[in-house]
């Protein structure tokens, strides 16, 4: 999709109002968007959080958090929790594996923290921990490969 389309020139984006006012999000990423909207902020400790509200859309036919909107979610973690390696660059997503350990509700405050574990190169190594208003649901780590742009 071309800028003209409505998508953003790559820039990561400040919120402006709501919940998450003062957060910041990829606009031009329009699947996560759909999925989300995703949200990022440093913290006065240098560390990133990655943050949503859980709504009925992300639910599954069981009324927990659809497995699928986790992964995605911590998809979009990784590359927040790797900002300062990635320094602008492009990058994707080599791999990503993570376990399922508690259910996710409507309404619950979705967080995710972590870390990189190694940076060299083009590759960074992430590890993560997702919480709902405060208790694990899910564990991630992946690895993501910076990319030049053509």
């Amino acid at each position: 999709m071309s800028e003209d389309q409505g998508v953003s020139d790559g820039r990561p984006q400040q919120v402006s109002g709501g919940e998450f006012d003062g957060w910041t999000h990829w606009p031009h990423d329009p699947f996560e968007s759909r999925a989300g909207p995703f949200y990022y902020r440093n913290e006065q400790d240098g560390t990133v959080v990655s943050a949503f509200r859980a709504e009925p859309r992300h639910m599954n036919g069981g009324g927990f958090m659809h497995g699928g909107c986790l992964m995605t979610f911590a998809d979009f973690a990784l590359f927040a929790i790797a900002t300062k390696e990635l320094e602008g660059s492009h990058a994707v997503t080599l791999t990503l594996a993570g376990d399922f350990l508690d259910p996710a509700r409507v309404g619950q405050l979705m967080e995710a923290r972590g870390e990189v574990t190694r940076a060299g190169g083009k590759t960074i190594f992430v590890r993560g921990l997702i919480t709902a208003d405060g208790k694990p649901v899910f564990a991630f780590n992946g690895i993501i490969r910076k990319i030049r742009k053509d």
